[in-house]
């Protein structure tokens, strides 16, 4: 009984590319990505996917066994796409922390900081705990599945051997910054306002009555009003960031 296996190279050499490609955007993607995630089981995660994504993406890749360097620069090539994608989705994440920082800020406690579990940092109260419920969310309500989905349709948008303009990639850095810019001011919209109008009064009571300590008063308010506010309000703007999560992934991998 004989195998033929002259067949193993070029699948080992597919799987080495797929596996270039999934795992250098899952090291980013939120969720898999985080840093109190062992590097072991977020390896096992990328492997899985590999596995699971080889059989169907295959042939897009023309390998050739009689020389290294093109399946060297193929391979470099496919780590980028995965950064480029990985790093677009992982900046999603900065638009809960910048809403953070702006509300911890209106409501005076842009002082009270803690370790931001995800990336082992310090951050924002407010905004660390927008980060995990934006992440449990994420999972809660299947969007990891669309995580899983855009690793598949990336290949239509970016076929294995076609270079990525560079001015392609600074277009998609710049947008997925400043939407997410955006986006974080967007969901603070609402603090904004309370601020602005909360000093206003603040600012005018301390002129009718120069003997009242306002700081002292102000502060305890501010931060009342601010968190009866967020619990209003954290249902809406969970439901706008998921939106945005799920048309970011649509963007990265749309289908043909």
């Amino acid at each position: 009984m004989r195998i033929d296996i002259s067949l193993l190279p070029a699948l080992a050499a597919a799987f080495m590319l797929v596996f270039a490609r999934i795992g250098a955007m899952v090291m980013l993607l939120p969720g898999f990505g985080e840093a109190n995630i062992p590097v072991r089981v977020r390896l096992g995660i990328a492997l899985a996917l590999t596995l699971i994504l080889l059989p169907l993406h295959r042939n897009a890749y023309t390998v050739s066994m009689t020389s290294i360097a093109p399946l060297l620069v193929l391979m470099v090539h496919e780590i980028i796409i995965g950064v480029v994608l990985g790093a677009t989705a992982r900046v999603t994440l900065s638009a809960l922390a910048v809403a953070g920082s702006v509300i911890a800020q209106q409501l005076g406690l842009g002082f009270v900081t803690t370790i931001d579990p995800t990336q082992g940092q310090q951050g924002a109260l407010i905004g660390n705990f927008l980060t995990m419920l934006g992440l449990t969310l994420l999972f809660a309500t299947d969007m990891h599945h669309l995580v899983i989905a855009a690793l598949s349709e990336s290949y239509n948008a970016f076929s294995p051997g076609e270079l990525m303009s560079s001015g392609d990639v600074a277009a998609l850095a710049t947008k997925a910054f400043a939407t997410a810019f955006k986006i974080g001011i967007q969901l603070s919209a609402p603090f904004i306002v309370f601020g602005l109008v909360f000093n206003l009064g603040l600012g005018v009571l301390a002129r009718l009555m120069p003997q009242m300590q306002v700081f002292f008063v102000g502060v305890p308010l501010s931060i009342l009003g601010g968190f009866l506010i967020l619990a209003a309000i954290i249902a809406t703007m969970m439901g706008t960031y998921l939106d945005y999560f799920g048309g970011v992934l649509h963007e990265l991998a749309p289908r043909r």
